[in-house]
């Protein structure tokens, strides 16, 4: 990994943390970082590097770019869920203390009517999930209480939730603490077919869930997982893929600005021996 990719996502680190306002232009200058993406790689010295290296979302699906205190998520005004959601975890946010708020579910006022409420999980049956996990978020009370934005939420089984879903969510946190940081991309995985809904925002439930991880310090490591949105009792690496694979499956391309030769090693390696 050259010195301009470390410049680079510590670039990135320092823009997850940046206000809202700050993301309004990102769904505007969408079309022109996939031109960016086309031409440039992170390492070359001009100013494409700088370009932002977050998903891109497939041409045609609804997004609305908006930047938290401690992620980025694209929201999907159509199926009232994020597309995806993408944060830099590292061994200082796990250093916190905030509690996780009781009854802090709450409308994201800042994406469009209809959109997902409390009432519509209420006697669902599915639980509210979260992609970004509150329990990355304990080391600033605005991004705790902002995992709880139903933009960050979608219908998750309770099983699922609780079970292998969260034990991708601890080896996440193991990770972080082990190399110092990690690069973190998560969201809901639609089939192509009628999907179900629940409420009366009719809110999609999503037939599975992705996740894909990088770490770049030291030898550059990535790895995916796909849940089907079902009791998982088996154990998570059962449900570890390549970050190409989920990114076959997802129709999303991942870290678009990491340079060939580091792409082609955290995408296309799945093993968690490695980490």
């Amino acid at each position: 990994m050259t010195f301009k990719s470390i410049d680079f996502w510590l670039s990135l680190a320092a823009l997850l943390l940046l206000p809202v306002t700050t993301c309004t232009s990102l769904a505007n200058e969408r079309q022109e970082q996939q031109e960016v993406v086309a031409d440039a790689s992170i390492g070359d010295d001009d100013e494409e590097a700088d370009a932002i290296d977050v998903p891109i979302t497939p041409e045609g699906v609804s997004e609305q770019v908006i930047c938290r205190t401690g992620y980025i998520v694209s929201y999907n005004k159509d199926t009232r869920l994020p597309n995806w959601v993408a944060w830099h975890l590292t061994a200082e946010h796990l250093d916190g203390d905030i509690p996780r708020p009781g009854s802090a579910y709450h409308e994201d006022e800042e994406v469009p009517e209809p959109r997902a409420t409390n009432d519509d999980y209420r006697h669902s049956g599915w639980t509210r999930g979260h992609i970004c996990p509150a329990g990355d978020n304990k080391w600033d009370s605005d991004a705790m209480y902002e995992t709880f934005l139903f933009s960050n939420i979608c219908p998750q089984h309770s099983n699922l939730n609780s079970g292998v879903w969260n034990q991708i969510e601890m080896s996440c946190r193991r990770w972080a603490k082990k190399y110092g940081d990690i690069y973190i991309v998560s969201g809901p995985v639609l089939f192509r077919r009628e999907h179900a809904t629940i409420g009366r925002n009719k809110v999609v439930v999503p037939e599975a869930f992705f996740k894909v991880v990088v770490s770049l310090n030291g030898t550059p490591r990535g790895i995916g997982f796909i849940c089907r949105n079902e009791p998982g009792g088996r154990k998570k690496d059962f449900y570890v893929n390549t970050i190409s694979q989920v990114e076959r499956i997802t129709g999303l391309t991942f870290f678009p600005l990491l340079s060939q030769d580091v792409a082609q090693q955290v995408k296309n390696q799945a093993n968690l021996d490695d980490w």
